[in-house]
């Protein structure tokens, strides 16, 4: 069983309703600020799945290829995430993603029960339906997050530089630590204006991580203040650099 954190209720700004709008550029070698991508990711309160919750909150997230990218590399892509989180505990209660590449589509469905500590995975072909689905049920306690709602609860921790705390991601039918390390305080310019921003690192490469089969590196800028808005981010790979930049924001 793998045993995640325990749970620390945080104000949360972007409970009310936040869209964020981001464009992904890609550079390689010769290829330099290439635009292959929009993602767009959106938190909202909604109705409580069970009676004891007054709401639930839920997080959608977008992304899509765009531009020369799909005529270059011959690959389009879009992948719809829907992650439900219990808002006391900031526990993801339901995960749903549509990943779809050129003709490729896969529907994933997780759901996590904390009470039994029971992540059920399932994984289904759309374009095959007779084909007998993949399942998986792993064991866990405390905290646990989805790649999408992972975002979200760095946002509720309070951050300084030097700080490391670790995030319990289901994924894949698996359960991942993922160490978090705040490495920098820095001013950088932004759509919000030049601001204070947090630039923090989750390890999600590396042998046993989330991503075992190859080297990089991930990170996030977030705003200094309580906002903790993400505003820049960044994966280097060895098959090139992905730069991640927020473009707009709407509030409620």
């Amino acid at each position: 069983m793998v045993h995640a954190q325990k749970f620390d209720s945080k104000p949360r700004a972007f409970e009310h309703g936040e869209e964020l709008h981001f464009e992904a550029e890609f550079s390689r070698a010769l290829l330099r600020g290439l635009d292959v991508a929009d993602l767009k990711f959106r938190a909202t309160r909604t109705p409580g799945a069970t009676q004891s919750a007054a709401y639930d909150l839920t997080f959608q997230a977008e992304v899509a290829s765009k531009g020369f990218f799909p005529r270059l590399f011959n690959l389009k892509f879009r992948e719809r995430v829907e992650s439900t989180v219990e808002p006391i505990s900031f526990t993801v209660q339901k995960t749903k993603i549509l990943d779809e590449q050129g003709k490729r589509v896969r529907e994933t469905e997780a759901t996590f029960d904390r009470s039994k500590g029971k992540m059920t995975w399932t994984l289904r072909d759309p374009n095959n339906p007779s084909a007998e689905p993949r399942h998986s049920i792993t064991d866990f306690s405390g905290q646990l997050q989805d790649v999408l709602s992972a975002i979200y609860f760095i946002r509720t921790q309070p951050l300084e530089v030097g700080k490391t705390f670790e995030i319990f991601i289901g994924d894949g039918g698996r359960v991942y630590k993922v160490p978090v390390n705040v490495v920098e305080k820095k001013r950088m310019k932004t759509i919000l204006g030049r601001l204070d921003v947090f630039r923090i690192n989750p390890e999600l490469f590396g042998p046993e991580r989330m991503i075992d089969n190859e080297k990089g590196e991930f990170s996030i800028w977030v705003t200094a203040d309580e906002r903790h808005i993400p505003v820049r981010g960044r994966v280097k790979t060895d098959y090139g650099t992905f730069d991640i930049k927020l473009k707009r924001i709407i509030t409620q």
